[in-house]
């Protein structure tokens, strides 16, 4: 929009032979020269300029919100891999307790075994719940690992174990959405605001597509001093200048600023669909999570209540075969019940945190 003003100095000296000066001598010039100038300013009489300047506005906030989107997309990558390891984390401490609670039933069922009161049965049942009870350590383990390498993929540098979750138990920083909240919030998704700015500056565009089929106006001026010795560069009647106005009138180019404008015509449509779209899977993408959401509560609270009905179980189970009363299958049955209850509530517990989450990604950074 505003000229550009450049200062220049020059001094060149040249020797010009007898037989080229006119004198029958050589000749040794100089030449010293200092100025301002300004070059090829265009006048933005018609907005073509303006026009193009509001376009380059719109691409850079567009660039903005793509940098949001990606920030945002980056803090819930990190939340979801950090509920993820503590999820593991608590699943592996289940897997070392079943262990040890299995370990310590086949050293009884071993003693009473060894004694004749259990049968060969009952201490092959033990051994081939501690035997999964070891897999399963060996298999959280190693995914425990993998939770906290995609941890520090995500972070850019290993976590230190201070800030490492134990569990899923202690995480209470996630804040519940309360009800009733406006659509208007959508519009703050980065996604969205990227689209709109995008279609703004296809819209701009537009403006300097149309300017191009009117003149255009430049001027280049030159202001300064000239001298052929340095000693009188500043010294009176050393000034020069120069102003060259231009005027531009396209007559005829073969259709090619048509074209040019129906192509900006047609960007816009093209930006104007991408805009609607990105309105569109806002609103599915809050309307998935929220619907999800709506359910992750019931199925916690079953979830609790299958886990807690099958430590019931297991526990007279237990007691029933130590009186002699059932046999060990039925105890092998309630723990492998109990165990798979305790993984799903964990699941179940891990889903809802990750939708919150969820949710925070969707609207655009919570609200």
């Amino acid at each position: 929009m505003f000229p550009s003003v450049n200062a220049g100095a020059l001094f060149s000296k040249e020797r010009v032979p007898g037989i080229l000066s006119g004198a029958g001598q050589p000749i040794t010039s100089e030449l010293y020269n200092v100025n301002l100038a300004i070059s090829s300013w265009e006048l933005d009489l018609f907005g073509r300029i303006r026009s193009l300047e509001d376009q380059a506005l719109q691409q850079f906030f567009a660039t903005e919100e793509a940098r949001r989107s990606v920030q945002i997309s980056l803090v819930a990558e990190v939340a979801s891999n950090y509920l993820t390891l503590a999820a593991d984390k608590e699943l592996l401490k289940i897997a070392h307790d079943t262990f040890a609670s299995q370990q310590t039933s086949y050293n009884l069922i071993k003693r009473r075994f060894e004694a004749g009161a259990s049968s060969e049965l009952d201490l092959c049942q033990a051994q081939t719940s501690v035997d999964s009870a070891r897999v399963d350590i060996a298999r959280f383990t190693s995914q425990v690992a993998q939770d906290e390498n995609a941890l520090a993929l995500v972070v850019g540098s290993p976590v230190p174990a201070d800030f490492l979750p134990s569990g899923l138990s202690e995480i209470t920083a996630l804040k519940e959405l309360t009800a009733g909240l406006p659509s208007e919030v959508l519009q703050r998704r980065p996604d969205i605001m990227q689209a709109e700015h995008l279609l703004q500056a296809a819209n701009a565009n537009i403006g300097a597509a149309r300017a191009a089929f009117f003149p255009s106006i430049t001027l280049t001026t030159s202001i300064g001093l000239s001298s052929d010795q340095l000693s009188g560069l500043f010294k009176g009647g050393a000034g020069t200048w120069s102003f060259i106005p231009q005027i531009t009138l396209p007559i005829f180019d073969a259709g090619r600023n048509r074209a040019n404008l129906k192509v900006t015509e047609v960007d816009r449509e093209i930006f104007l669909a991408r805009y609607e779209k990105a309105i569109q899977s806002a609103f599915r993408e809050v309307a998935d999570s929220f619907a999800q959401r709506g359910t992750l509560g019931d199925q916690l609270e079953a979830q609790q209540s299958l886990t807690d009905a099958n430590a019931a179980s297991y526990r007279l189970s237990q007691a029933r075969y130590e009186k002699g009363i059932a046999s060990y299958l039925n105890v092998l049955d309630s723990q492998r019940s109990l165990y798979s209850a305790q993984q799903g509530l964990i699941t179940v517990r891990l889903s809802r945190l990750t939708n919150l989450v969820t949710v925070y990604k969707v609207l655009g950074g919570g609200v």
